[in-house]
């Protein structure tokens, strides 16, 4: 279908049409492409601000490479919308991260322009890389180009694979897109490092000669020379922060306008012809050309439905009636606990506002740490606060705490320190798919010895489960799911929780369920409808995964001969596989059904409609007990 206004958008279905406009035109395709993204994003809920803040680089990159034989990686994919407008998307641009459409990050199988699979950071300079030293090997002269913010640079993998890449001399560019921002504000010392680079007059001032100049020279041998003489002799001697990436073994040309797409693509188009490993520093700014995004780009990172013309994001009709969010009830806990115990210390990596740590931000700001993105670091760190006797609530997402398992075994469960492990969005956390469903930490956390691993059926059940946490339990988990609870009047006095323990919810000797996690309410849905059906459910919130309530289990066992076994995590290795394992250690001739996610990463759609596709339903579990139970 026509687009509105367009001039130039209409007939780009590849980056091949691209490259049948002139230079200027690119500057209207540019207002075309974000005026696109608003008036989609604004009724299909997605990443927004990012992907308005790479607009000339997109359109750039692709204008002066030749993809998709020329590679690039995106870092993250939440600004990659552009690249897929340009790669044959645009018509499939409002099925964004909906059910059946395409994904909201670049993935290999949707598309041959999408040469990574990207959706957790900090890892396309290795992807990148590794591309590059196979294309050496097999002596192609591809282009490979690694997109990276300044946010995803504070993880160790990205200067790791800088690191790997500066002494293999192979033909990578590595773009780094420095908007100060990565879902909140970056934070650290790197992101002082680049912003003295990008404010330092005297060396920007000379930069600008020096391009001058060389605008002057035919490119070769004498232009390398020129670059490679000159323009590093000028940032060493003026600008001395800019060795950190020479250090590494890499040319480093910058910092420029991001929003400048002309200049863009002639500098991508010159980079090409220098061999070796460079990095252009780009300056942008996220939310470019929305301006409220602009001037709130954490809440337009992803804001939902909002009005294209107003910006006011679309909210639930009586919110004030609703259950709150999971996440706000563990912001607003922390802080009661931390008013409690001057013990307690908070620590995330880069997602305060995603997990609300912002309350205790606010409250208690010398307490509070947000190391950036660098979950690695932000376990081990909490070890150490743990060591020297304070107790660190450390706030990860389920599916970014994989990127730190090593440093949960070694350096938290091995020496069986108090720390306090908040995983959020655990479970399946919808639209943005399988990169980041949290369905796997149940079990790949269960083998580990000294941990104790719960999740809370309630938010009144998530504040005693915290409560008991801070009183010194050894290393502790608590995963709870993205989304709303269950109860409006949740703040309930706090309860220490026995570690270990469940609790029996209704009985019943027809068949015996096991639920554990927020999934019980809809179990204890399940008990009510089956009751009127004629049909007797003793029912259980096991609360821990580890250690096992096995007293409560064998209650379950004596209950009925038939058992179900209830978690939103992956039956691999979960809380039905330790059902099974603890029936068939003690000779239990009990039969078990597992419900849960299957052994195969969940598509993106919303929440809803994946409990439907996988049969975590009330009606679908109703026949699933219909079907076991012995025929009358």
């Amino acid at each position: 279908m026509p687009l509105v206004n367009s001039k130039y958008l209409d007939n780009i279905n590849s980056p091949e049409d691209l490259k049948k406009l002139k230079e200027l035109e690119l500057i209207d395709l540019c207002k075309e492409i974000r005026q696109f993204i608003i008036d989609i994003v604004s009724c299909t809920p997605g990443h927004f601000a990012a992907s308005l803040g790479v607009v000339e680089l997109t359109v750039a990159l692709h204008y002066a490479l030749n993809t998709p034989y020329d590679k690039i990686i995106w870092d993250v994919g939440h600004q990659a919308y552009v690249h897929k407008i340009l790669t044959g998307r645009k018509d499939q641009l409002k099925t964004i991260r909906q059910f059946g459409g395409i994904s909201g990050y670049p993935t290999p199988s949707e598309s041959e322009y999408d040469a990574f699979g990207v959706g957790h950071s900090s890892t396309s300079i290795s992807a990148a890389l590794g591309m590059a030293v196979a294309d050496h090997l097999d002596k192609n002269k591809r282009q490979v180009v690694a997109v990276i913010g300044d946010g995803s640079m504070t993880a160790g993998q990205a200067f790791e694979g800088m690191n790997n890449a500066g002494i293999q001399k192979t033909n990578l560019l590595v773009i780094l897109n420095d908007n100060n921002i990565a879902i909140d504000q970056s934070v650290g010392a790197f992101k002082e490092y680049l912003t003295d680079i990008a404010t330092s007059r005297t060396y920007n001032k000379a930069k600008d000669e020096v391009w001058r100049i060389l605008g002057k020279v035919k490119w070769g041998h004498d232009a390398r020379h020129i670059i490679q003489k000159i323009d590093n002799g000028i940032k060493s001697v003026i600008l001395r922060q800019s060795n950190l990436f020479e250090a590494l073994g890499f040319r480093y040309f910058g910092p420029v306008d991001g929003h400048d797409v002309i200049y863009l693509s002639k500098i991508i188009e010159d980079l090409k012809k220098i061999p070796g490993p460079k990095l252009l520093h780009v300056k942008t700014v996220k939310g470019k050309g929305f301006s409220i995004a602009e001037s709130h780009p954490t809440t337009y990172h992803a804001p939902g439905k909002f009005n294209k013309t107003t910006g006011e994001i679309i909210e639930e009709e009586n919110l004030s009636s609703k259950p709150p969010l999971f996440q706000d009830v563990f912001g607003e806990t922390l802080v009661e606990l931390a008013e409690m115990n001057p013990q307690i210390v908070a620590v995330t990596p880069a997602m305060a506002t995603g997990c609300s740590m912002t309350f205790m931000m606010e409250k208690f700001p010398k307490r509070t740490f947000d190391v950036g993105i660098a979950e690695q670091h932000a376990v081990t760190f909490s070890a150490g606060l743990a060591m020297q006797g304070k107790m660190p609530f450390c706030n990860i997402y389920s599916s970014f705490m994989q990127r730190s398992y090593d440093q949960v075994i070694h350096d938290v469960a091995l020496q069986n320190l108090n720390v306090v492990l908040c995983l959020d969005r655990a479970g399946v956390v919808g639209n943005d798919g399988p990169t980041h469903h949290g369905t796997f930490d149940l079990a790949y956390f269960r083998c580990i010895p000294n941990l104790t691993i719960s999740s809370p059926m309630n938010e009144s059940e998530l504040r005693n489960l915290m409560y008991t946490a801070q009183k010194g339990k050894g290393p502790f988990i608590i995963r709870y799911p993205k989304g709303r609870g269950v109860l409006t009047d949740w703040k309930t006095p706090f309860e220490e929780t026995p570690v270990g323990k469940g609790r029996k919810l209704s009985d019943g000797n027809d068949v015996a369920i096991l639920s554990i996690g927020p999934l019980g309410n809809m179990i204890q849905r399940v008990v009510s409808k089956a009751k009127e059906q004629g049909i007797n459910i003793a029912h259980y919130d096991m609360r821990f995964l580890k250690p096992l309530d096995e007293e409560l289990l064998k209650d379950a066992i004596k209950s009925s001969h038939i058992l179900f076994s209830v978690e939103d995590g992956t039956i691999s290795g979960g809380l039905g596989s330790a059902i099974a394992e603890y029936l068939t250690s003690n000779d239990f001739p009990n039969k078990l059904v597992r419900i849960g996610f299957p052994d195969e990463f969940i598509e993106h759609g919303n929440i809803i409609q994946l409990y439907h596709k996988f049969n975590i339903t009330i009606d679908s579990i109703l026949n699933q007990i219909h079907t076991h139970l012995p025929k009358k």
